[in-house]
């Protein structure tokens, strides 16, 4: 008895504890479930243009092209450097000398303007604030608005003065009361300039005024006029677009020409001196379209009129902007693994719009590429895959998909389960 007391002891040590038989059982259950839980999981889709229906990306409405004809040779103007830009996208169409430095006259006053919007947008200053004229602001020779010293003029009729009437008086009235002395303010606008990334930008005075040191390159001053109506939008088509003004009982109509022959033109900064010929920079839009153009050193008025009005015609003639994607658009919601949630929305981080031919129009179409194997965490914006606009086969335009809302890593169990399905992928 015993022995078969022992036997049995002998027996029983040897065999696992309940536990410990447990683990191995309940590892191979997790792997089991992972497995079929994989299975079930349907495929992401890497590539597709489809209609926005579950996960997969808006396509593109094809647009019905204007023109089907090819695209002719820009305009060749007499202009010493000119620029055409497209202002939805920040991308020129045509182009000379783009890049030199050169003395852009009046067309100073574009800065003038953006840093007086900028204080009244702010609250600094107002429309309504009595400015008393100092004697350097009424001794100013060229343009003129007619102000008197020590007389005392709101801000709104010196912007007046300053952008219909080009006034020089009313310029250096406006930047002592903005910037407390002419030179701050000459210091703000070169700060401001290269803030803007105007690198071949220099200022000396807010007119423009002769002096060898003051210069604007065009595709500057196109950047200045672009940043200028997209920051102040309001005060630009309150002012700008403005054809005469009358102040002192002296009546002074606009030297920007083209407002009163395009009725799609919405505002122009004309100068001239003998140093740096006649210049204008002018905007105008069509069916959604905004274009400036800036044309430097022609020999007269009519020629900047007619090189100006020349590239904008082109320009709408020839291009047009299409509206691609809106900024935090959903296009897709691909699976993400070992996160908080199974899946996450994804679009663009800003507005899609891309510019194109009017015979480029007509072949537009939008591919997107999305990461498989999403990994969490994810923060917001983060890229996830690539947006491709194509015209056939040529890019057009190429932007990153991104995390439209963050993913944090998800708990214990849901990390083993993904590692699990992640073997299989």
């Amino acid at each position: 008895m015993r022995e078969n007391k022992r036997t049995d002891m002998n027996n029983q040590d040897t065999r696992p504890a309940p536990r410990a038989r447990l683990i191995p059982r309940l590892l191979a259950a997790t792997l089991a479930f992972a497995a079929s839980a994989f299975l079930y999981v349907p495929a992401q889709a890497e590539t597709t243009a489809a209609a926005p229906q579950n996960n997969q990306p808006a396509s593109l409405p094809t647009p019905v092209p204007q023109v089907a004809m090819p695209v002719p040779g820009a305009p060749v103007l007499s202009a010493r450097s000119y620029v055409l830009l497209d202002a939805n996208t920040g991308q020129i169409i045509v182009q000379k000398n783009a890049d030199e430095p050169v003395p852009p006259a009046s067309i100073t006053k574009l800065m003038t303007s953006y840093l007086v919007f900028s204080a009244l947008k702010s609250g600094n200053i107002h429309m309504d604030d009595m400015v008393t004229i100092s004697k350097k602001a009424w001794e100013m020779q060229g343009s003129k608005m007619f102000i008197e010293v020590g007389k005392q003029v709101s801000v709104k009729n010196l912007l007046m003065g300053m952008i219909v009437q080009s006034g020089n008086d009313a310029a250096t009235a406006l930047a002592e009361y903005v910037g407390g002395n002419e030179q701050s303010f000459v210091s703000l606008m070169n700060a401001t300039a290269k803030k803007l990334g105007m690198t071949k930008t220099h200022y000396e005075d807010p007119t423009g005024w002769p002096s060898d040191g003051h210069v604007m390159s065009a595709r500057d001053i196109s950047t200045l006029f672009n940043a200028l109506v997209k920051h102040f939008p309001t005060y630009y088509h309150e002012f700008f677009r403005q054809k005469e003004f009358t102040w002192n009982g002296i009546k002074q109509y606009n030297r920007e020409k083209l407002l009163f022959r395009d009725n799609w033109v919405d505002g122009g900064k004309t100068g001239h001196t003998e140093e740096a010929g006649f210049c204008l920079a002018t905007s105008g839009q069509q069916n959604g379209m905004r274009l400036i153009a800036v044309v430097l050193g022609t020999e007269s008025d009519d020629a900047r009129n007619n090189e100006a009005e020349a590239l904008l015609n082109y320009g709408f003639r020839f291009y047009e902007n299409i509206p691609v994607r809106q900024a935090k658009q959903v296009l897709a919601t691909p699976d993400v693994f070992k996160g908080a949630a199974d899946q996450v929305p994804v679009g663009l981080d800003k507005d899609l719009v891309v510019l194109v031919t009017k015979d480029q129009a007509k072949n537009l179409s939008v591919s997107m590429t999305i990461n498989p194997k999403l990994i969490a965490p994810l923060a917001v914006d983060q890229p996830v895959g690539k947006l491709e606009v194509k015209s056939g086969d040529k890019l057009i335009a190429e932007r990153n998909v991104v995390a439209l809302n963050a993913v944090p890593e998800g708990g214990f169990f849901k990390r083993m389960v993904d590692t699990a399905r992640l073997w299989f992928k």
